[in-house]
């Protein structure tokens, strides 16, 4: 049975990881939504050795392209912290974060593209 002192030990145990693996901070460098795609440009197994246990995991897992809520749900890392890993890894070029569809929603060329494909398919 844990004691009081032992509780709130853990409890803070748990506050000051994160702030330890994000050196205390709590936005990253790019805008990374839940549905943000990652994915490792080329893999190099050198390099991952060198990175931060948690940094390390976040590499290895985006082998294949994968979400952030993914990696959050998988690694157990609260989710802004996961933005902050992402953006230093990617700030390195060690990832590519893949566009989300909010990076195309301003471009008006793109919308008049999508619009004139489909008037042409419906005529």
């Amino acid at each position: 049975m844990a004691t009081h002192s032992q509780t709130q030990r853990e409890s803070r145990s748990s506050r000051v990881r994160p702030y330890a693996l994000t050196g205390g901070r709590t936005r990253s460098r790019h805008q990374l939504l839940v549905e943000t795609m990652i994915s490792v440009t080329e893999y190099d197994r050198d390099r991952a050795e060198k990175l931060l246990p948690e940094s390390r995991a976040v590499y290895e897992h985006a082998r294949s392209p994968v979400s952030l809520a993914e990696l959050s749900a998988t690694l157990d890392i609260p989710l802004g912290v996961i933005r902050v890993l992402v953006s230093d890894l990617a700030a390195d070029g060690v990832i590519f974060i893949h566009p989300t569809g909010q990076a195309y929603s301003y471009d008006h060329n793109i919308l008049e593209r999508i619009l004139d494909g489909l008037n042409k398919l419906s005529a």
